[in-house]
């Protein structure tokens, strides 16, 4: 752990949170709670969540909490002075909205989730279903002719406009009080966190993948699952005697 003052971001569902069947089916410890205001505290606001969730999906998740906060992977960010950037049209989704929404109802097992954004695919209910969703998706891609992108994520297929990404999002944050001047640390889980690694990387910070150590990551540090990112933040917070 560095020795220097740090900024912490983190991702949440695989980090933070266990991944539910649903996204609605989560739920935020108390003790989390109390831990990440400790730890606010201690890094004098240089604590930001960094998530595929809208801002207000976390601001309710996290009640009564106010964090920092970046949310469907950096087309929405909120400053630690509470003022808001998005990035991004609603429209440019707006061909996709109901052949998806007639896809997923026409395949039981599947959940689409819109953000508003985005709009998020979950296969986790119907695994056997991914090939052909990611056709669907794909082709739907292909023929729209928007500046859209697909993210593939954990049992999720997830379309956003281009640009904006969880490192996007992060080097906004570090070029903002009071994440300047620190250096980064960001723990996160699946492959939507490889674009804030690389920034952190970038940035001289700290990367720390959450999950068994398979598969290619840019994270330099690994976590074995939730219960060790706790404890991590446990620790962190008891060892930052200064910020």
């Amino acid at each position: 752990m560095p020795a220097e003052p740090c900024a912490l971001f983190l991702d949440v569902d695989g980090t933070l949170l266990p991944i539910a069947p649903r996204p609605q089916d989560v739920c935020v410890p108390p003790f989390l709670l109390s831990l990440l205001v400790d730890i606010q505290n201690r890094l004098e606001g240089a604590l930001a969540l960094v998530s595929g969730r809208c801002v207000d999906e976390l601001d309710a998740l996290f009640s009564p909490l106010r964090l920092s906060t970046a949310g469907v992977h950096g087309l929405q960010r909120r400053r630690a002075s509470g003022d808001t950037a998005t990035g991004g049209q609603e429209d440019v989704l707006k061909p996709l909205r109901q052949p998806l929404a007639g896809f997923a109802e026409s395949h039981p097992g599947l959940l689409l989730e819109d953000k508003g954004l985005a709009m998020a695919l979950h296969f986790r209910q119907a695994p056997e279903l991914e090939d052909e969703a990611e056709r669907m998706v794909t082709t739907l891609l292909r023929d729209s002719g928007a500046a859209l992108e697909l993210k593939r994520g954990k049992m999720v297929l997830e379309v956003k406009p281009k640009g904006a990404n969880k490192g996007t999002a992060i080097a906004a944050f570090m070029d903002e009080r009071p994440f300047r001047g620190r250096v980064p640390v960001f723990i996160g889980d699946d492959v939507t966190d490889e674009d804030g690694f690389e920034t952190v990387n970038r940035l001289g910070g700290l990367s720390v993948k959450v999950g068994p150590a398979d598969g290619l990551t840019k994270a330099a540090f690994r976590l074995q699952d939730e219960a060790a990112v706790h404890g991590w933040l446990t620790k962190f917070s008891a060892d930052r005697t200064r910020v």
